[in-house]
């Protein structure tokens, strides 16, 4: 019914970069795996969905912003699949919704607008007990969709490459896809393989502690998240970088999004012309989707 193409298509990325010509660079195309569904939140949500329908769930909680890629990939499935999603959207978007919010208005999704305090609630368990209670057959998603169950489906992605990587870069922003990166490596013996993300956010040492929570031992090691790259915080976005995305697309014919994928590629941009990987390194560059984002 959703028409999932896996494995994603694994290209070579051309660009005319520092130090391009002195590595092998690749980009892993999730975001062709659905024209809406797209990227990393399909791998995120495909175990809880699947969890959902076997065990006849009816409704299904979730958080995110007024632009979130996982709010919109969940709305669109839940629609497809005859569930009911109440979506918690930090802010009030009532009156002037972005199109995500339209989006889910026309697959049916429930709305409720939180004031900021109270989204801040959001993993508080407390504040989760409360919406249990509430909605006592509901299933709660986690904003992002970052869970345990994450997990798997994102090392899915290691599992479809045959090709070995002495690097892999990608965006994070609730920790799951890096976490399920780095617990899938442990599990596939690619120890040497070092796990870059990306942060695209402020919030050093609070994203750390993410991905350490959603792996079951704190000693998974050869990853770091560069802090360096997040313009000021999350979604904001200078004309230098909606420039960069643009010219990337023009080049590549890829296109990006400045809030997670562009960050991602200026990241890599900036390490190559910085030296930071040897020569005859092989790059992986994981496109994890989300470009309605940038509507």
């Amino acid at each position: 019914m959703l028409n999932i193409v896996t494995p994603s298509v694994l290209q070579p990325l051309c660009v005319d970069w520092a130090d391009a010509r002195q590595v092998s660079l690749y980009i892993k195309r999730d975001d062709l795996i659905h024209p809406i569904i797209s990227g990393n939140k399909w791998r995120k949500l495909k175990y809880a969905l699947l969890e959902a329908k076997q065990r006849g769930v009816a409704e299904i909680i979730s958080f995110g912003g007024g632009h979130s890629n996982h709010l919109h990939a969940l709305g669109y499935c839940c629609h497809q699949l005859g569930i009911q999603l109440l979506a918690l959207v930090r802010g009030n978007y009532t009156a002037n919704p972005t199109p995500m919010l339209r989006d889910l208005q026309q697959w049916h999704s429930r709305i409720i607008y939180l004031d900021k305090a109270t989204y801040h609630k959001r993993s508080q368990p407390n504040f989760i007990a409360s919406w249990q209670a509430a909605h006592p057959d509901a299933l709660i998603i986690p904003e992002g969709g970052s869970q345990a169950l994450a997990l798997p489906g994102v090392a899915e992605i290691l599992s479809e490459q045959e090709s070995d990587f002495s690097h892999l870069l990608v965006p994070v922003g609730s920790g799951g896809t890096l976490a399920g990166l780095i617990q899938a490596r442990q599990a596939r013996h690619k120890n040497d393989l070092r796990l870059i993300g990306v942060a695209t956010l402020k919030g050093e040492g609070y994203l750390e502690g993410l991905v350490n929570s959603l792996l079951p031992d704190s000693a998974y090691s050869n990853w770091h998240i560069e802090h360096r790259f997040h313009f000021g915080g999350y979604a904001k976005r200078s004309d230098e970088l909606i420039n960069f995305c643009d010219t990337f697309k023009i080049q590549t014919g890829i296109a990006i999004e400045p809030v997670y994928s562009g960050k991602t590629c200026w990241a890599l941009k900036q390490l190559l012309a910085e030296g930071y990987f040897p020569r005859g390194s092989r790059i992986l560059l994981l496109h994890t989707g989300g470009l309605q984002g940038a509507r």
